[in-house]
Parts: structure tokens; C-alpha cells; sequence
């Protein structure tokens, strides 16, 4: 990208910030889905790597079907900006009333007990807003990292963004992170991490919809090293105004086996979780961009995408 095309973006999203969360929600509402029906009906680059995606993950679906998916995908998808862009300004009560989570005892049980959690997502539906409702709605402080975003203002206003929300941001690189969060977690605190897609060299391979991708192996690594519990957890959205959501059962540390071993048999457990979810609801998971070793260039990497929760 270059610097002015990098300045743009910066620009956009200060106005998206500035501007939208000044606007009445249904308005805002209105102006997120036509914004996706126009960006859908372009055809580009985004759009049509959600759509190839989409194809792995309902692979009987035909033409017709995919559009009608990811049409439906790129409206979840800009809800999910409309909703961001307005989070800062939304009140306690709007946040608490915004998500409704089943499951989430198993969280909750887990730090009461004194033990540290790792909760891991894909990207599902409003990480964000799941992030606000458990900081503001739910008074439950949480560490998350955020990966390097180029500008660095842009990078600077997406901490600053959820750091406002209540969350702990950690810089993705540096290496100092993992650190970081282990001594959260041995203290008894809470680690949210989106980790559905990690194409670096550390990324651990895994059989997702029948085909080799990479994750994250940071979440199963942590919940070795610290005894935290690993709680892989979902989110959708319905025809409502409330966000829905799932904590799944913690996976377990193997009882034997390598590390790696072991950190691969628990980041397999992880991607099937998340397949489930992505399975149910595959218009509300905004994977615009390549995941699927298949479809990589030859000697192709990347950084891990996506931002923390």
C-alpha cells in the first residue's frame, strides 16, 4: 500500500469514527446496508474471495446460492463497521442489551475459581462488541492483542478505539506479547483472541471444511504453559438487533504427547469448533481474504489477520 493510498484509509476510518456514531442507529443501519449492496454488486477482490470462501464451506451450493450468500455476508460485514463506529458512543445499557451469550457460566465459573481463561473466536459477527459487552455490560476486564496495521495511525486508532472500550491492547509483534498474556492468565485474568487464521511460520496446520489451513497455535500454547482454560466460543447474528453468542465446552490439554504434539491436537479441536459455528451461520463469517493453504501463491505467507476481539 502505498503512503497515500495508506493515508486515504486513515482518513476514512477517522471519519467513519467521527462521523457515524453521530448518526440515529436506524440511519446508520440503512447506510451499512447500502454501502454492502453496492461493494457487492462491484464484484472486486473482496467479494469474490468471500464468495471462493464460502464455497469451501457450503460446497453444494451453487451460483445462485453463493451470491445470495455473500450478498448477505458483506450486509454482516458492514454491520459490523456500522455497529464499531458507533460502540464508543453507545451507553452501558445499549452494550448489555445488545448481546446475548449462552454458555457464558463456563467463563464466568472459571475466572470466580481463580483460574485464568482463554476465549478464542473466529471472525464471526461483532468481536467487538462481544469484547464491550463483557468489559462494560458484564464489568469483566480482558487482555486481547492487535496485530500491526499499516499506517501506524490507523493502527494507533484501533488501540485507542478498544482500549476505550475497556480492553487491555497488546501489539501483536515484538514478541513480547505471549509473555504478557501468560501473566495475565497465571494471575487469573481473562485473554480474548480471534484465531481463525495465521499463515506466519508459527501458524499450526489443521483440517478446516475438509481442506489444510493454518491457526494460531498461541491459544493452545498459553493454556499449556499456564493452566488456564481454552474456551473456543462463537457468535451469529439473527434478524433482531441482538447479537447472539456461544461459550463451547473448554478444550482440554492432552495427557500426553509433545508440546507440539499436543498444541496441535488442541488447535484441531479449536478449528472444529469454529467450523460448527461457521457451519450454522456462514453469512456472518467475514473471512475477506485468503485462508486455505490451496489458495495461496506458491511460497506465499502472511501475517496472522484480523484483529483481536
Amino acid at each position: 500500500m502505498s503512503g497515500a493510498s495508506e493515508r486515504l484509509t486513515d482518513i476514512l476510518y477517522g471519519l467513519g469514527w467521527s462521523t457515524v456514531k453521530k448518526l440515529p442507529e436506524p440511519v446508520a443501519t440503512g447506510l451499512g446496508r447500502t454501502i454492502a449492496d453496492t461493494v457487492w454488486k462491484r464484484r472486486g477482490k473482496s467479494v469474490l474471495r468471500l464468495e471462493a470462501n464460502l464455497a469451501r464451506v457450503v460446497p453444494d451450493a451453487g451460483p445462485e446460492r453463493l451470491a445470495e450468500l455473500s450478498r448477505a455476508g458483506m450486509r454482516s460485514y458492514m454491520r459490523y463497521w456500522m455497529e464499531s463506529f458507533r460502540l464508543p458512543a453507545w451507553s452501558t445499557e445499549r452494550v448489555a442489551g445488545g448481546v446475548e451469550i449462552k454458555d457464558i457460566h463456563a467463563l464466568t465459573d472459571g475466572l470466580a475459581a481463580g483460574r485464568g481463561v482463554i476465549l478464542a473466536l473466529p471472525h464471526l459477527a461483532n468481536w467487538d462488541l462481544a469484547g464491550a459487552w463483557l468489559t462494560r455490560g458484564q464489568g469483566v476486564p480482558f487482555t486481547t492483542v492487535a496485530e500491526r496495521l499499516k499506517p501506524e495511525s490507523l493502527y494507533d486508532r484501533f488501540v485507542a478505539y478498544r482500549e476505550s472500550l475497556g480492553m487491555e491492547v497488546l501489539p501483536h509483534t515484538g514478541g513480547s506479547a505471549f509473555g504478557a498474556l501468560a501473566r495475565r492468565l497465571r494471575s487469573g485474568g481473562l485473554v480474548c483472541l480471534v484465531a481463525d487464521r495465521d499463515l506466519s511460520a508459527s501458524g499450526v496446520e489443521v483440517e478446516f471444511f475438509g481442506q489444510t489451513a493454518r491457526m494460531p497455535a498461541g491459544p493452545a500454547l498459553l493454556a499449556q504453559q499456564t493452566g488456564a482454560l481454552l474456551l473456543p466460543a462463537t457468535l451469529w447474528y439473527d434478524d433482531s438487533p441482538v447479537m447472539r453468542g456461544r461459550v463451547h465446552p473448554a478444550v482440554e490439554v492432552p495427557e500426553s504427547g509433545t508440546r507440539a504434539e499436543k498444541t496441535s491436537v488442541m488447535t484441531q479441536a479449536v478449528a472444529d469448533v469454529f467450523a460448527t459455528g461457521i457451519a450454522e451461520h456462514p453469512e456472518d463469517w467475514h473471512m475477506l481474504q485468503r485462508l486455505w493453504l490451496a489458495d495461496l501463491e506458491p511460497g506465499r505467507t502472511g501475517g496472522s489477520a484480523g484483529g483481536p476481539l
